[in-house]
């Protein structure tokens, strides 16, 4: 990897963690908060409303609340609000810590529906303070199940202002660590009773490493409709799928920007931001997060959104580049108006005008002003375009700029595009056929034959706001349009670039089964599955030997993934739906089910299903391996008509009884011989035992369990859920990447649980 290519993957990587993974503390106390250059720099722009800059530094140098949201398509989402309510905010409000009173947690006034709260706690309070140690484990335990996220308050509103839909194919360009990529699936699946939806998230991170942090934020989830590549933001490639029995390229209904960033936004919970600011970050990156605008844009269909953000409150990685792209796009974007979509949030709009200062001190006002000499390091699309009238047709000040004293959080900027024509350098330029088959190294030109659409992928982009056209850097990696044009014996144009690299881990290959795989056989005959059950979309991670474990994406990714093998390198896709168990074939059927896949694969289900009463599910998660007698009449009686092997225990809601749980439970077990089980991961376990009404939690040194129903019963449920590790069903770090939940007191602690 060259030197110029790590440095783009180390700025892709610089700002995104900063902000997703909320400040829940101080810390860095050594470092002292102050810098002149900064102030100066921000009392010179006039960013900040008159009267306002002492606050706005007083807020900059306080430490960030603690937020948490709430995963809100989950069907327990409001089981756990209640929860959350009556039990852990009720206890938190009368303490006094350190002679700090804790005040009340408060949801966040502009957060739809309650699912976003923040409070004055630290990350070192939380963790430190015996009397916060339930709710400590707990904000562990349901993070780690997929049912709270904890996350900066202005890094969840990006995914609001895209206005997701289930139908919408979403873009995710610089996802890592996966917060916001996590809202964009919980929309998605704002319908439970729809286990594929029609839409999904491409889920995109530079690094590679990255993109199993990535992985492991989405996998929490459980959803069929998320796919994590591995690819530089700035030319991630053109996709192709099946459409009407040809080919077409694939253009996103929704592109999230989220751009690497000097993160000056940040300040309050990423100190070392204090002493390393200086102006000449955001000039090294302005470059870059304009070609992946531009990507973004490209990608974008017509009529769709992009959201551009950055936790930066700088006007040359903000406003500059939106000024820029919406002058380049010649009428072809427009800056929508957001204002009235998230009410409650306080913000200030865009500014028109704006200066460029040099690491050195001095100030820049002109692109004509500028020395020859620093035209390498200043370019013509950080300023503000000259022409009033140009000016105010761009509507800059519909951006919206988010200022950390006005509602107590971090600095973010967001702007929301929207698409009205295909951008005009794909318009201009003749389009390419293919004349022959060519040998590629899975280039979209080759693989297409046929005149393509306005904005397809060989369609140069290099005379665009992103490329050579306007003086900016050649975009990293090779356009497609130079390498399609540079591989027509007959068409003049760009000499071919190299083949773009992938560095990271190698991929078990995704394989796709066929309808007459010998495999359905028992697995049809022993679940009963539905005729409308899609074979086509269930696929497994080796082409030789038995298949260990059977995974299921959407019929939609299922098209994505077929066309464009060659051309993405995919990290991750795809929720598990059956694991091999030998000891099943003699039952009838070698696949037991899966957890993960148990909401996504239960309605295709008719057979080995029993149904369960809270008690029963009591029974089944706290002890390791109760007799059947130990059911109740119902379950029991179901139970003893049903041969041995995998099952599904399923709790349907009674609404007319309000103080057992609202939302329906569904469980993968074993029948036994004489005996039931269930095949839950831990956390899972907890999760639902508390919205049962019996919590669990473990002490400081990990030594038994605490419960207001007795402590017998609480270790039993830990003895039971090591019992389920025991028997496979956690198997960290499965073939398909996942990476299963734990908490405090397993093998390891997750990247989450190290952030509580």
């Amino acid at each position: 990897m060259g030197k110029r290519s790590r440095q783009r993957q180390k700025n892709q990587n610089a700002s995104r963690d900063d902000r997703d993974n909320a400040g829940w503390g101080a810390g860095y106390a050594d470092i002292i908060k102050e810098n002149k250059l900064f102030e100066d720099y921000y009392k010179e722009q006039g960013l900040i409303p008159e009267g306002e800059f002492d606050q706005f530094m007083e807020a900059m140098r306080e430490p960030l609340p603690a937020t948490i949201r709430i995963t809100g398509y989950k069907s327990h989402a409001k089981e756990i609000l209640h929860c959350l309510k009556e039990k852990y905010f009720k206890d938190i409000q009368e303490l006094e810590i350190d002679s700090q009173k804790i005040e009340a947690p408060q949801p966040l006034s502009w957060y739809p529906d309650e699912q976003a709260w923040h409070t004055n706690m630290s990350r070192k309070l939380i963790r430190k303070s015996p009397l916060l140690e339930k709710f400590h484990q707990f904000l562990i335990s349901e993070t780690e199940s997929g049912n709270i996220s904890r996350q900066e308050a202005v890094s969840m509103i990006p995914p609001l202002l895209l206005k997701i839909e289930s139908h919408h194919k979403i873009l995710d360009m610089c996802a890592a660590p996966g917060s916001k990529t996590a809202q964009l699936i919980e929309m998605l699946h704002s319908d439970m009773d729809v286990p594929f939806p029609e839409g999904f998230v491409i889920a995109n991170d530079v690094d590679n490493k990255r993109c199993y942090l990535l992985v492991h934020q989405a996998k929490r989830l459980n959803s069929p409709c998320i796919m994590v590549v591995n690819h530089d933001a700035s030319c991630i490639p053109m996709l192709q799928i099946d459409s009407d029995g040809g080919k077409d390229i694939l253009f996103y209904d929704r592109v999230l920007c989220d751009v690497p960033c000097s993160g000056d936004g940040t300040m309050r919970k990423n100190i070392d931001v204090w002493k390393k600011w200086t102006t000449s970050n955001s000039l090294h990156l302005h470059g870059l997060q304009l070609r992946i605008a531009v990507r973004g844009i490209e990608q974008l269909a017509v009529g769709g959104r992009m959201v551009y953000s950055t936790c930066s409150l700088n006007p040359i990685e903000d406003e500059a580049v939106i000024a820029a792209l919406l002058e380049k796009s010649e009428g072809a974007l427009e800056l929508a108006d957001a204002s009235a979509d998230l009410p409650g949030l306080k913000w200030m709009p865009g500014v028109t005008s704006w200066k460029l200062m040099t690491k050195d001190g001095q100030w820049f006002s002109d692109w004509s002003k500028v020395p020859n000499s620093r035209h390498t390091q200043i370019r013509p699309t950080m300023f503000p375009p000259k022409d009033p009238e140009k000016l105010a047709g761009l509507h800059l000040e519909r951006c919206m700029r988010i200022l950390p004293h006005h509602q107590n959080t971090g600095g973010f900027f967001v702007a929301v595009l929207v698409k009205k024509a295909p951008m005009p350098w794909n318009k201009r330029h003749p389009k390419l056929r293919k004349s022959a088959p060519t040998q590629t190294g899975g280039s979209l030109a080759a693989d297409v034959p046929r005149l393509l659409p306005e904005g397809s992928a060989e369609e140069t982009e290099d005379v665009g706001p992103g490329g050579r056209g306007d003086g900016e850097t050649q975009t990293a990696g090779a356009p497609l349009a130079q390498e399609a044009a540079g591989k027509q014996d007959a068409v003049c144009g760009p000499p071919p670039s190299k083949k773009q690299r992938l560095f990271g881990y190698k991929e078990d290959p995704f394989v796709f089964l066929t309808e007459e795989d010998p495999v359905f056989t028992s697995i049809q005959s022993f679940y009963n599955l539905s005729s409308d059950f899609p074979k086509l979309n269930v696929l497994t991670r080796t082409h030789e030997g038995k298949k260990r474990h059977l995974y299921m994406v959407s019929k939609e990714l299922r098209n994505v993934l077929l066309n464009n093998s060659e051309r993405m390198k995919v990290i991750n896709t795809g929720v598990k739906v059956w694991s091999r168990n030998s000891d099943g074939e003699e039952f009838g059927c070698a696949f037991r089910l899966a957890q993960e896949g148990i909401y996504t694969l239960q309605p295709y289900i008719r057979s080995r299903i029993i149904r369960v009463s809270v008690e029963d599910i009591k029974v089944l998660l706290t002890q390791e391996n109760p007799f059947l007698s130990k059911l109740e009449d119902d379950a029991h009686a179901q139970a003893k008509q049903m041969g041995m092997g995998s099952i599904v225990l399923k709790y349907i809601p009674n609404p007319n009884n309000p103080s057992e749980p609202q939302c329906p439970i569904q469980l993968c077990g074993w029948r036994g011989k004489t005996s039931i089980r269930a095949f839950v991961p831990r956390n899972e376990r907890f999760h639902y035992l508390r919205l049962l009404g019996v919590e669990v939690f473990r002490d400081k040194q990990g030594l038994g369990q605490k419960s207001r129903d007795g402590a017998k019963e609480e270790a039993a449920a830990t003895a039971a859920a090591a019992a389920a590790e025991q028997e496979g069903e956690l198997d960290n770090g499965d073939e398909n990447g996942s990476l299963e939940p734990q908490i405090e007191g397993g093998n390891k602690e997750s990247n989450n649980s190290s952030s509580s």
